[in-house]
């Protein structure tokens, strides 16, 4: 009896180590600071992709604060970044749009960029994306070219314009994320979806977003049951203005704080605008939530509600499904 209670005891452990074994995860590079890693920087391992490669490549990314100003080029496709702790694990560079280049010229806010992101079908876990270059005017911590990148558990931060989903044809999903910022922080022409995510207004006053989507474009910002908070006073922000006549940005099922305005948006002073953007409401809740909204914003029914989910708004002509 003590002997087949012995084996019995040996084949629950290898059955458990063996288990254990076939759940760790596997990457094809490791980037650590220490050396302990394939590369110690994050753009040397971009660099050691192949080009239009059709596997993804897993990308782990141990605890540090990576100081690089990052491109991943459109060859560089599918790509995923995991990071080993979301608030340890930092990707961060300093430039602003007033800052000069070596030739004396402003770099602009397209030029600001800590992380540019033009390869298709990137998405990233556990990481903080940040412009560290404080109130200085525009300042960009992530700009997305490429198509179906999706974001699980990140941080983005920054103050103006921290976050630009800039791709005309982008589709892009945030799930669990933490963005954070002062004026137009979410802005560009992308289709966005930001699921579950906490959206922090810093104190001051200012704007969440600054869609500047195309007529054509069905679907601009897309907000689904959301937090809309901060530090900042109470009544000293909108929702967005519009970049371009045709923005489009949409509040599903939010808790708006107390810093929301009673307006909700504003035109940008272009009047005109009033008559082509389109920003809608349902179901808002919290200190912020629909009271004196703009005669030109809407809201929406529970049948429009109904075809807005995240694959619906996403999906495209090859039906992409965010795999978060």
């Amino acid at each position: 009896m003590q002997i087949l209670l012995r084996v019995k005891i040996l084949f629950a452990f290898w059955l458990g180590l063996k288990a254990s074994v076939l759940a760790q995860p596997t990457y094809d590079f490791v980037v650590a600071q220490d050396g302990s890693g394939d590369f110690k920087t994050v753009q040397e391992a971009i660099h050691a992709i192949p080009d239009f490669r059709k596997q993804a490549t897993h990308i782990f990314i141990k605890n540090g604060t990576y100081k690089e100003k990052l491109t991943l080029a459109p060859s560089k496709t599918n790509v995923k970044f995991i990071g080993e702790d979301v608030t340890k694990t930092i990707l961060t560079y300093d430039d602003y749009a007033s800052k000069k280049n070596r030739f004396g010229e402003e770099k602009g806010t397209t030029g600001s960029t800590s992380f540019y992101i033009f390869g298709d079908d990137f998405s990233a876990e556990n990481i903080t994306f940040e412009n560290s270059s404080g109130p200085v005017g525009q300042a960009v911590a992530v700009r997305v070219d490429g198509d179906r990148v999706q974001f699980k558990d990140c941080r983005f931060l920054g103050y103006q314009d921290t976050l630009y989903p800039h791709g005309e044809k982008s589709r892009q999903y945030y799930k669990d994320c933490y963005i954070e910022g002062t004026v137009d922080f979410i802005f560009g022409w992308s289709t966005a979806v930001f699921e579950n995510c906490t959206i922090f207004c810093k104190d001051g006053s200012g704007y969440v977003t600054a869609a500047s989507t195309l007529e054509e474009t069905q679907h601009g910002f897309v907000f689904i049951n959301c937090k809309i908070t901060g530090d900042a006073p109470a009544n000293t922000y909108y929702l967005g203005r519009p970049w371009r006549p045709y923005a489009k940005t949409i509040f599903i099922n939010c808790f708006l704080d107390k810093h929301i305005r009673p307006e909700g948006w504003h035109n940008w002073n272009k009047p005109d605008a009033e008559k082509t953007a389109f920003y809608a409401e349902y179901n808002s809740t919290g200190p912020g939530a629909p009271g004196k909204r703009v005669s030109w914003s809407h809201k929406l029914t529970e049948k429009q509600v109904k075809e807005l989910t995240p694959h619906k708004i996403l999906a495209g002509t090859d039906q992409w499904v965010p795999h978060f």
